[in-house]
């Protein structure tokens, strides 16, 4: 019988499960974080995202911020601290609010690292990751972090046809993938191998 648990960490210290909640993205908006992920590619791409939330905890996605990775890394990101205060005026000016961030990473799965989890200091916030592990199947994830809680919670993601692009738009990028090792209640089996 195994045991399930969140990556790297003891069975009994974090608790993983689905939340009910929803994020809305537009394939317009998906399109553009793919793009940008690409041509910065083998580095992290990262930048934040805003927009409205419902009294039903429905979040919409209205703008992505494209911010710098001052890092320059491939396995971590830093957002450039005038950028990220810029984006942050911007979403006030616009009437938004910040729903979190997004980052890509692109050699391993679309799920939270440890370090992810670790800086995961806002527990309100949505953390969107997008794979690029495998180059002819990206996918885009999104999580809850409460770090104090020792709690990992994926968040439903749904994409809307932005009514200014062309129904044709394809959509490059797989949506709501568990991760290799995850099942759809949100449990890590350590067992299963990525």
């Amino acid at each position: 019988m195994s045991r399930r648990r969140a990556i790297g960490t003891p069975a009994r210290s974090r608790r993983i499960k689905v939340k009910r909640e929803l994020i809305i993205i537009t394939n317009k908006q998906l399109a553009e974080i793919y793009a940008h992920a690409k041509a910065v590619y083998p580095e992290e791409a990262c930048g934040l995202i805003a927009g409205e939330k419902a009294d039903d905890g429905t979040a919409r996605i209205k703008k992505v911020y494209f911010l710098t990775n001052i890092d320059h890394a491939e396995d971590h990101f830093s957002m450039d601290p005038k950028e990220q205060l810029g984006a942050i005026k911007a979403m006030r000016e616009e009437g938004y609010i910040q729903l979190g961030n997004w980052h890509s990473h692109p050699a391993s799965p679309s799920r939270p690292s440890e370090e992810d989890i670790k800086l995961a200091y806002d527990s309100g916030a949505s953390y969107l990751i997008l794979s690029l592990l495998q180059e002819a199947h990206p996918v885009l994830n999104a999580y809850h972090i409460e770090q104090d809680k020792h709690l990992v919670e994926y968040e439903r993601l749904e994409v809307e046809v932005a009514s200014d692009v062309s129904r044709s738009l394809p959509t490059l990028v797989a949506v709501n993938e568990y991760p290799s090792g995850w099942d759809k209640g949100g449990n890590y089996d350590p067992d299963k191998k990525v």
